[in-house]
């Protein structure tokens, strides 16, 4: 019985873990290769943070979520730096925030 109860816990283990490869199998993972998806080109993002924040930017990244991708960047403006994140699909600027951090 011992037996039949390991088999049972194996079958379900396989079949949880062959589930999850195919439900990720449709999402790209690494952020270098999804922004092949992006609608948004880094340069544009760049240039609508800076406006955004009336600054320069200084570093600039693309993450990608579950909930789509987005550029996070990150804006020099005089004396204070911005953490502005631009949208992938649309351009557009979602959130600002001041970096105290930095």
């Amino acid at each position: 019985m011992n037996r039949n109860i390991a088999r049972a816990v194996l079958a379900a283990a396989v079949a949880a873990a062959g589930a999850a490869a195919y439900a990720a199998k449709g999402s790209v993972e690494n952020d270098a290769l999804a922004i092949a998806q992006a609608k948004t080109t880094l340069a544009q993002a760049i240039a609508a943070a800076e406006q955004h924040a009336g600054g320069r930017a200084a570093k600039a990244e693309y993450e990608h979520a579950r909930q789509g991708g987005f550029f996070e960047v990150e804006v020099v403006a005089g004396s204070k730096v911005f953490d502005v994140k631009v949208d992938a699909d649309k351009g557009t600027v979602v959130s600002s925030t001041e970096d105290h951090n930095d």
